[in-house]
């Protein structure tokens, strides 16, 4: 009894002592690991859970929250690191058609952690039954096909369609369409076109889901009777100038559609329908320019009367090749006097034949450029001047003349006579 009575007595003394452990521990944690209090760095999607399938959320309310926690630095860097440490649920279970304000419940997969304040607390949100119907699929057309074609019935792969979503929109729904483009068209469309949903007065419904959304329509085209789709064959006579040479024949359109009020004249076609004959001769450059067509009795032109012809023309090339022209020093300071080794030079020309034939010996010029040379020895490149011609040098040869610059040698006074 005694030993116990003895026990007892220190027990106060333990538990102080233990408070007084526990309290330097806490003290040394916190001033090595200290809890701070700070903004979520990231929004939280509130996640709908216990959602009957057969309802819908149709209100747009915002879906995130933000929050503010406290924790340890440590745990603060796991926060920050884990992709989604926190989630923020709204329990559904049970709630019936209508609008419900809803209690937000937020998760912290991380400890210790807590949670200071979020925003919203609570969201609004209406549900309503989810609803699906099955329509048929209307094809609607626009514009009109190429003149002289005509448009048959289109056909789709799929001749209904089933839209679902929210009871209120799906009951607006009155037709499913499709809009099919065939302006201008003068051959058989296969299109994927999207599938529309309309209300009564032809307004689009959005937000719904529909099943299949897009389907493939195929649209034949055909040509009408006496109608016929021929190309252009472009017809020159004449010659153009000697020297030169054609490169291209291009027309535009490259075909036409004729018509005949009897069918069997445009039977009767080869398939193309000539130019009226394009004059050529002498040309020198390109032609461009517009011609009648040389139709047949009874067939006549859709639309334009006359197809544009462009005809490209270009010059023959050719080389010719000039031997000893001279050497002309230039820009020789005053005083100085200039010597070349050579004093002449070949050169070779390329260029149209024309201008080669057509070329005198005054619309060539080599010459030295000696500006600020002073007395001395160089190798300089001469540079060959062509006075107003198209042609192009090719090479000079040689490359470069030695130059020698001096004193220029007075001419000595003749002696006698009568001076001139």
């Amino acid at each position: 009894m005694n030993l116990l009575r003895q026990a007892l007595r220190f027990i106060p003394t333990l538990l102080l002592s233990f408070v007084l452990a526990v309290a330097v521990w806490i003290s040394a944690v916190t001033s090595t690991d200290p809890t701070e209090e700070r903004v979520y760095p990231r929004q939280v999607t509130i996640e709908v859970v216990g959602l009957d399938p057969a309802m819908i959320i149709t209100s747009e309310e915002t879906r995130q929250i933000s929050l503010r926690l406290s924790a340890p630095r440590s745990v603060w860097d796991r926060l920050t690191a884990e992709r989604e440490p926190v989630r923020a649920i709204v329990d559904l279970s049970g709630m019936p058609a209508g609008t419900h304000s809803v209690e937000v419940k937020v998760q912290v997969g991380v400890t210790p952690v807590r949670v200071v304040s979020y925003s919203p607390r609570t969201i609004t949100l209406t549900i309503e039954e989810l609803a699906t119907t099955t329509l048929p699929i209307q094809i609607v057309r626009r514009g009109e096909p190429a003149l002289g074609y005509e448009a048959g019935l289109p056909t789709a792969d799929m001749e209904a369609a089933t839209i679902s979503g929210p009871e209120s929109l799906v009951s607006r729904v009155k037709k499913l369409r499709v809009v099919l483009d065939i302006s201008r068209a003068n051959d058989a469309l296969t299109r994927s076109l999207p599938v529309q949903a309309l209300d009564e007065n032809d307004l689009q419904i959005n937000g719904l889901t529909i099943t299949p959304d897009q389907i493939t329509v195929s649209q034949p085209i055909t040509q009408r009777g006496g109608y016929r789709n021929v190309v252009v064959k472009v017809v020159t006579i004449g010659q153009i100038a000697s020297g030169y040479r054609l490169t291209t024949i291009s027309v535009f359109p490259p075909a036409v559609t004729v018509f005949a009020s009897d069918p069997s004249l445009v039977d009767k076609l080869p398939g193309y329908v000539e130019t009226s004959p394009l004059d050529l001769t002498g040309a020198k450059d390109d032609v461009d320019t517009r011609v009648q067509l040389n139709l047949p009795e009874g067939i006549s032109v859709v639309g334009d009367q006359t197809v544009n012809v462009v005809v490209g023309v270009s010059a023959i090339e050719g080389s010719l090749t000039l031997t000893d022209v001279p050497v002309v020093a230039i820009n020789l300071s005053p005083g100085l006097g200039a010597s070349l080794s050579p004093s002449t030079v070949n050169i070779i020309l390329s260029g149209p034949l024309p201008l080669l034939d057509a070329l005198q010996s005054s619309d060539v010029r080599v010459v030295i450029d000696l500006t600020g040379v002073a007395a001395g020895t160089y190798q300089l490149v001469p540079r060959v001047e062509l006075n107003g011609t198209e042609l192009r040098v090719e090479s000079v040869l040689p490359g470069s003349i030695e130059v020698t610059v001096g004193r220029a040698t007075p001419t000595p006074r003749a002696t006698g006579g009568t001076p001139p």
